[in-house]
């Protein structure tokens, strides 16, 4: 039936306005979440709005947008991957620590950070009385000023590297996320933002046990 009156063969229906039910069972049509990503510049929040008329995540993205949001943080200072999503239940288990999600960043602080610093975050930190879980750590290139690493942490703290990085004495000087598990930066331009192709989307189903 549609709208009281039974259904024709191949009639169209408009979601939302028209009523259909099978044996006095209302029908609703399956709806197909979004799944974008994101190169987040630095300057733009991840948020979905902002008080101070700042400009966010979701203000970036096309006028006929569908209505998404972040998943976890990439504080204001940072740049780089932020996935955004209407699928509530796969953006909880992004961010829920059980699942042990890895999210990777590249890394740039002042001087050059000695073994026993690597070796910290290696085995985990307390940083004003919290406990940061182990991270690993890579040197990719250094010079007399800064060193450049890849970090890979499997929680998301509020500022996490940066804490850390600054209760060693080296503070960071850029923070770039470039992977949430299979889920790759690429090539995406800064500010750009693209769908996930079906092979992504898969392998982040996965990592979250779906």
């Amino acid at each position: 039936m549609v709208n009281g009156t039974p259904a024709l063969r191949g009639q169209q229906v408009t979601p939302g306005i028209d009523r259909v039910t099978v044996d006095g069972k209302s029908v609703e049509p399956v709806a197909e979440s979004t799944y974008l990503m994101m190169n987040k510049p630095v300057g733009v929040l991840t948020s979905v709005g902002d008080n101070r008329g700042r400009q966010t995540v979701v203000d970036r993205l096309p006028a006929e947008r569908p209505r998404v949001f972040p998943v976890g943080r990439l504080d204001l200072d940072s740049r780089g991957l932020v996935l955004l999503t209407d699928d509530g239940e796969l953006a909880g288990r992004l961010m829920h620590p059980r699942y042990h999600v890895e999210k990777e960043y590249r890394v740039v602080v002042t001087g050059q950070p000695h073994e026993d610093a690597l070796r910290q975050l290696s085995e985990g930190m307390v940083v004003s009385g919290e406990r940061f879980e182990p991270a690993e750590v890579r040197v990719l290139d250094s010079t007399a000023g800064d060193t450049r690493l890849s970090m890979v942490l499997r929680e998301g703290r509020k500022r996490e590297v940066r804490r850390l990085w600054q209760a060693l004495g080296h503070p960071v000087l850029d923070l770039q996320r470039v992977r949430i598990d299979g889920l790759t930066l690429g090539d995406l331009p800064e500010g750009g933002v693209r769908p996930l192709n079906p092979d992504e989307l898969s392998r982040l189903r996965s990592a979250a046990g779906l």
